[in-house]
């Protein structure tokens, strides 16, 4: 099997650099500042190692910034015996984070493409809908983000992403607005110009009132 490999990127896909990166003990001492602008104490017993958790924490959270989502991409196949039909991976769950107020947004991805000889590891499609979540996001940025990183380093026919999140910075503040959940696509190339491939795409993901999508 031939791979091949594209090493395009952007700035925007590049994490920042480690020198205006702060230092662990200067993001523990912002965590310590947050809890006493709360009202509590950070030298409480229960509070003590709170500050080192809350830094581990976003080390997870936000690991996407030390992600290249083009890399993610690179090793494409062209042996695939002419296959020539829509590839979608559905139902990617993803955790992201409000940009806004910082509070998590949880959803559902459905990536499509029409390959164009080359085709990708199906776990890089969810590797790539990660590498963009796992930083502050709003939902319409992300949706472009991934369809339009596909359609760079694949060169497909067409791409389809359609997002369903439910965002907590509705759910719990602000509106206090529970149980609604936004939608967003960008469809590509055949994606956007025939409305069969369109209808073909939806009918697989069983269109998006299909399934619901809670804040846990």
């Amino acid at each position: 099997m031939s791979a091949s490999r594209n090493t395009h990127s952007s700035a925007s896909d590049m994490p920042a650099a480690s020198a205006d990166r702060p230092s662990r003990e200067e993001a523990e001492a912002a965590v310590r500042v947050l809890l006493r602008w709360a009202g509590d104490d950070p030298q409480r017993e229960g509070l003590l190692d709170t500050p080192a958790r809350v830094v581990r924490s976003y080390e997870e959270f936000f690991r996407g910034y030390e992600q290249n989502p083009h890399d993610i991409l690179a090793r494409t196949f062209s042996e695939v015996e002419g296959y020539d039909e829509m590839i979608v991976l559905k139902d990617i769950r993803f955790e992201s984070y409000c940009e806004h107020h910082m509070v998590p947004i949880i959803g559902r991805a459905h990536v499509a493409y029409l390959p164009n000889k080359r085709v990708v590891g199906i776990s890089k499609l969810a590797r790539l809908v990660d590498a963009f979540a796992k930083r502050l996001q709003i939902q319409e940025k992300m949706t472009v983000q991934i369809a339009d990183t596909l359609n760079e380093v694949l060169q497909p026919i067409g791409v389809g992403v359609i997002l369903e999140a439910a965002h907590q910075c509705m759910s719990t503040r602000g509106v206090h607005k529970a149980g609604v959940s936004m939608v967003t696509s960008r469809m590509l190339g055949s994606f956007r110009d025939d409305a069969s491939t369109r209808r073909e795409f939806l009918s697989i993901v069983g269109n998006t009132n299909a399934f619901s999508v809670s804040n846990t």
